[in-house]
């Protein structure tokens, strides 16, 4: 109950985006703008703050969670050159299909919806989770995208992330048992705290300018959205729980994995020229259903756990 109380609320956020947006009051070069604060400065203050309260995340969580973060992503790269043939038989297509199962929005939508449901500490867990995300999305998710069995243009650059020296500051402060003074804390928390409205906002603003007949044309958007909202996420769990991975670590990646499609499919099609259609409409429907999906997987895992 209390899951779906919080994705309600997160919901209503959202809306309040989508009207203010019809009303003229959000997107443009508005979204853009507020799109950078939040990712570049909000998000990555967001991850300090979950290790500057009086009592500090676990340490001994760390490998677990990077070891449990590169293997998730070593399996949906199976998934994902793998599955796709089975609903497409067009190259760019199975390409498109295989970036949405394999990559959510963890950073803009996971941080947020993770702090509300496990609490602010589990951030700095959840972005060790998706440390691996930096290493594959720009080798196995440009192949993806551009239906290529070439070599990846990874960026090594993106290593330096805001978020990702946030993750590793952090790391570093839970590994040394650092605690950080109030004068620090306090504005690093506050300004941390616009990530979670602010980026509700940018979404729901997105959504108001996506025509809602796109998501409506063939049924490879809705067998997509199905695998990526609700069977990788429960087949990453069950696949751990069997492997006998620490419940907690367990339950946060599985979140983690639960997220829509990321935003980096549609500017990667820009980017590479290739046509957006279909990633726009599965980014569409998995980030309207996983207002439902989410408490659902939720309650699917405390139901395995009995």
């Amino acid at each position: 109950m209390q899951d779906i109380q919080v994705m309600v609320t997160l919901f209503a956020i959202v809306v309040l985006g989508y009207v203010l947006r019809r009303f003229g009051l959000m997107g443009g070069d508005f979204d853009k703008r507020l799109s950078s604060l939040i990712i570049d400065v909000c998000c990555p203050l967001l991850i300090l703050s979950s290790v500057m309260g009086d009592k500090l995340p676990d340490s001994k969580y760390i490998l677990p969670l990077l070891g449990v973060g590169f293997a998730t992503y070593f399996i949906l790269t199976l998934a994902a050159f793998t599955v796709p043939k089975l609903i497409s038989k067009d190259t760019l297509e199975q390409g498109m299909i295989g970036f949405c199962i394999m990559f959510g929005n963890v950073g803009f939508i996971g941080y947020p919806i993770v702090a509300s449901i496990f609490g602010p500490q589990a951030i700095f867990y959840a972005a060790l989770l998706n440390m691996p995300n930096t290493f594959f999305i720009f080798t196995a998710g440009v192949m993806l995208v551009k239906g290529e069995h070439s070599r990846g243009s990874f960026k090594w650059k993106m290593l330096l992330s805001p978020m990702m020296l946030a993750a590793y500051v952090a790391t570093i402060i839970v590994v040394f048992g650092f605690h950080v003074s109030q004068a620090i804390s306090q504005p690093v928390t506050m300004v941390g705290n616009i990530t979670v409205p602010g980026s509700l906002l940018v979404i729901g603003s997105s959504l108001a300018g996506i025509s809602m007949r796109k998501m409506l044309t063939h049924g490879k958007v809705y067998v997509t959205t199905a695998l990526r909202l609700f069977v990788v996420p429960l087949c990453i769990y069950l696949i751990f729980k069997a492997c006998n991975v620490n419940e907690l670590v367990n339950d946060i990646n599985t979140t983690v994995i639960a997220m829509p499609v990321a935003a980096f499919g549609t500017m990667f099609c820009m980017k590479y020229e290739r046509d957006s259609r279909l990633m726009t409409e599965i980014t569409f429907m998995t980030t309207v259903l996983s207002i439902c999906s989410i408490p659902l997987v939720e309650i699917a895992i405390k139901m395995m756990c009995r």
